[in-house]
């Protein structure tokens, strides 16, 4: 025992001094005028790569949109508020791209609109409703034809099978295949009826019995809830699609229907009689032209009001809502005259050059409204009947410089509508 303490202090005396010579070694190998460094490799911080910040794409706020809604195409016309020839169809996809618009995705207008892509100055959306099979046999290869995307909003009682899905109706199968060729898909309620509470719709009872009705309260819930929320579920569950748009069945909505919708999870809803939708156009309440066969001129109308090519000097157009200018009939109100008096206050957009004042209402076109500079109302009376249901209107003028431009939508509980079948069963 004594022999091995002996040998202790050797043992560390040796340890020490072989210690120091390495040290010798390392500090000789440090190239000159360079300390050794303060720790080993083992223990030295670990150096963290900045992380580079995504920067997104600055889009061109002035870009503008046509968004197109056709039905069923057809050689021969039965129903004219929703059926054009197959003709009549190739050669409007034939005049866009001649005129150089592009037609783009539903969902590129959507990350455009996020401020996350950009698109051409002057596009389209191209988008079908309720779910033909001519939109499949017929329309599918005419796009294809001219490489354009194309939107469809599907009723799902419509489609083939379901309660209102007749011989004409588009099939699951043939969704399914649509979708597995790029085609967006997304939803147009259950049954294509009016979503306003205390609106008489057609109940489908147990065993196919029909019936007209009121619905209020739990009950309008009970139903609202499948036309806006069941729909979606369906269609996502039946295609294993995300759906985030919601097209408005005839274009009637109000905002406990924006309510839902929004809580659902759709991004954006549309409507028919369109504008030109621009960068801030609001998602809630985004207008489509209705393209139908007894009104010729709205393609080429809208084709005339989206501007001249950037490189000719399109012009900017900046939105401005129409709670801020008390309209009248106000956006969403249901008025019970078809002759109504519609107004807007335009003194809150700053200083009007009162000749550059316009007034559009859809199924008239361009009116010859009023404008009285020293209150800055517009007024025009509308003096004949209006035959839709619902009806757009558009306000442009020109503010210091620039063009701003105003739309809302009312409905007409008197207007007789043209008689369409896409409420009825697609026979």
């Amino acid at each position: 025992m004594m022999i091995r303490f002996a040998f202790l202090p050797l043992l560390l005396a040796l340890n020490f001094s072989m210690c120091k010579k390495q040290q010798a070694v390392t500090e000789k190998s440090q190239p000159a005028g360079n300390a050794a460094p303060a720790t080993s490799a083992a223990t030295a911080a670990p150096v963290v790569a900045a992380t580079p910040k995504i920067k997104k794409p600055v889009v061109d706020q002035t870009a503008q949109v046509l968004i197109f809604c056709y039905h069923r195409l057809v050689d021969k016309i039965r129903y004219p508020g929703t059926e054009i020839t197959p003709a009549a169809f190739e050669a409007q996809m034939k005049e866009l791209k001649d005129k150089g618009i592009t037609v783009i995705s539903m969902q590129d207008l959507l990350a455009w609109k996020r401020g996350e892509k950009n698109i051409p100055p002057r596009s389209a959306v191209i988008t079908f409703d309720d779910g033909w099979k001519s939109q499949y046999e017929v329309a599918w290869p005419i796009l294809k034809k001219y490489g354009y995307p194309v939107t469809l909003f599907i009723y799902t009682e419509g489609v083939r099978g379901g309660s209102l899905g007749g011989g004409e109706a588009i099939t699951w199968e043939q969704l399914a295949d649509m979708r597995d060729n790029g085609v967006d898909i997304q939803a147009h309620s259950a049954t294509h009826q009016d979503l306003r509470e205390g609106h008489a719709i057609t109940v489908i009872e147990p065993g196919g019995k029909r019936s007209r009705k009121k619905l209020t309260g739990a009950d309008y819930e009970k139903w609202i809830h499948n036309e806006v929320v069941g729909c979606k579920e369906l269609l996502e569950q039946r295609l294993g699609i995300k759906v985030n748009c919601f097209a408005v069945p005839f274009g009637n909505y109000n905002e406990h229907v924006k309510e839902l919708a929004r809580n659902a999870g759709y991004e954006a809803m549309f409507t028919v009689y369109g504008q030109p939708i621009t960068f801030t156009s609001p998602l809630d309440a985004i207008g489509r032209y209705a393209i139908e066969a007894n009104k010729p001129k709205v393609f080429a109308d809208a084709v005339g009001m989206i501007g001249a090519p950037s490189g000719a000097g399109g012009t900017a157009v900046a939105e401005v809502g129409a709670k801020d200018l008390t309209t009248q009939p106000a956006d969403g109100d249901t008025v019970r005259t078809a002759t109504p008096l519609i107004k807007a206050n335009l003194s809150s957009i700053g200083q009007i050059e009162p000749g550059s004042v316009q007034m559009r209402v859809s199924g008239l076109g361009l009116v010859p409204a009023n404008f009285d500079p020293k209150t800055g109302m517009v007024s025009y009376q509308v003096p004949q009947k209006l035959r839709d249901k619902t009806c757009t209107v558009i306000v442009s003028a020109k503010s210091e410089g620039k063009r701003v431009e105003t739309h809302w939508t009312f409905g007409l509980e008197e207007a007789t509508a043209a008689s369409s079948p896409a409420s009825a069963a697609k026979k």
